[in-house]
């Protein structure tokens, strides 16, 4: 399969790790305000309740509340320090991975949750009174602490993975698959369409849209509405930058186009491309959500970092090559290159710049194939990737697997001249240094 322009449906993305953040924020904010209305209400409302929940006398409901609030306050700080040490284990294997991956998230929303139960528990402990005991407050602020517990438990084990470079990998890797299967149909699943059309018009005939304010990443492209607005209104929308582009102030993205024949209001066509402007999200940071490239980016960032010589991790580079390897076999089979959005009709409307195989190939390998080839281990994890994917390709994706196939024996010759360990690296070994196979 050679590369070609492709076309395929818009889909919309999860959102970039900004607008997940942002909910967290909001959904924290909404349990800590929650807490403190919850427990101002909730004793006013009981007094026109009959009596239910457990039996609490004043003295005992009172030390609840206090032993509740403050434990919660203090299992917040043990948050906090989890937080801490994620960011610190993370950075050190990607500063990158801190932005791209939102651990934060589920955190940020536990932190609401506790200080939430905290403010529930001391606001309903100003109104417990010797003669009236919010029997039911109390009792939801006991099973507060319970979901509370089981929250952070369900937190705690999936700490484990967050803190190391093999789960890393494969928290990269899961959504990676995702991301690929999106921006990457397979065959039967692509949008059949007429060829592209020439090279752009001049810039007279066409409206540019350009980046207004500070110069910032394209972080994603709202990719529904831009094949909506396209398709209402007779346009074609070709993008000069794809996701994960760094745009200069008043740097032109696109170009916006009538459709041949036709003569647009120079003021139309002005406020159309101002809405098709709004369809594209900058950030200060690239984001996976759209970007194929920014995810094998991010693996090759474990690999490499784990066979710095300051760590000396070189299974942590076979996993992050285990996640390396499965993003290719499914990128071998796609069409790669500039892709078309197509409308219901299957009309491409908007077309976009991305990598070829040689790119992608080149992004996910290279480094690894440097820095990795002093190592037996790492080289024949590479050995055994490169012929899975040289057995799994067809004959024109080819050359840019042989290629470094090539380099790989002659870097580890170079790197590894005892002949014992040259030999050793040789064979190759899909679990890395897991034992000399016999072919089947």
């Amino acid at each position: 399969m050679t590369d070609s322009d492709r076309a395929r449906p818009a889909f919309r993305s999860r959102g970039t790790h900004r607008a997940r953040q942002n909910r967290s924020h909001a959904l924290a904010l909404f349990f800590v305000a929650a807490g403190a209305l919850l427990g101002w209400v909730l004793p006013r409302w009981e007094r026109h309740l009959p009596e239910a929940g457990l039996t609490f006398d004043a003295s005992t409901a009172q030390a609840t509340l206090a032993a509740i609030a403050g434990g919660m306050i203090t299992l917040a700080g043990f948050v906090v320090t989890a937080i801490t040490l994620v960011v610190q284990t993370v950075q050190t294997m990607s500063p990158r991975l801190v932005a791209a991956l939102g651990h934060f998230s589920s955190y940020l929303v536990l932190f609401g949750l506790l200080i939430g139960t905290a403010l529930f528990a001391l606001v309903a402990l100003s109104q417990v009174r010797s003669d009236d005991v919010p029997r039911v407050t109390v009792t939801l602020a006991v099973g507060l602490v319970l979901v509370d517990a089981v929250t952070v438990l369900s937190l705690l084990a999936s700490l484990r993975h967050a803190v190391t470079g093999g789960g890393l990998a494969r928290a990269v890797g899961e959504r990676l698959r995702t991301v690929v299967d999106q921006t990457y149909p397979a065959a039967a699943q692509a949008v059949s369409g007429p060829p592209p059309p020439p090279a752009p018009a001049p810039p007279g005939e066409g409206e540019a849209i350009r980046r207004r304010g500070h110069p910032a990443l394209i972080v994603a492209l709202d990719e529904p509405r831009l094949v909506r607005l396209a398709a209402r209104h007779d346009i074609h929308v070709r993008f000069l930058h794809t996701v994960g582009d760094f745009v200069g102030s008043d740097t032109a993205v696109a170009h916006l186009y009538p459709a041949p024949g036709r003569h647009p209001d120079e003021a139309r066509q002005r406020r159309l491309a101002r809405r098709v402007a709004a369809c594209v999200r900058f950030g200060p940071g690239r984001s996976i959500e759209q970007d194929t490239a920014y995810g094998l980016r991010l693996l090759a960032d474990i690999a490499i970092r784990a066979l710095s010589p300051a760590i000396n991790d070189p299974t942590t580079a076979i996993e992050a090559l285990d996640q390396i390897e499965d993003v290719l076999l499914r990128l071998a089979d796609r069409a790669h290159g500039p892709y078309w959005l197509a409308d219901e009709a299957g009309r491409p409307r908007v077309s976009c710049p991305a990598q070829h195989w040689p790119d992608l190939v080149s992004l996910a390998l290279d480094e690894t194939l440097l820095y990795g080839s002093a190592n037996p281990q790492t080289v024949r994890r590479l050995h055994a990737l490169f012929d899975r994917l040289l057995a799994a390709t067809a004959d024109d994706r080819r050359a840019p697997l042989a290629e470094r196939r090539e380099a790989l024996h002659r870097l580890a010759a170079t790197a590894l001249p005892d002949p014992l360990l040259n030999a050793v690296a040789a064979q190759p070994d899909p679990q890395g240094l897991g034992g000399i196979r016999e072919p089947p």
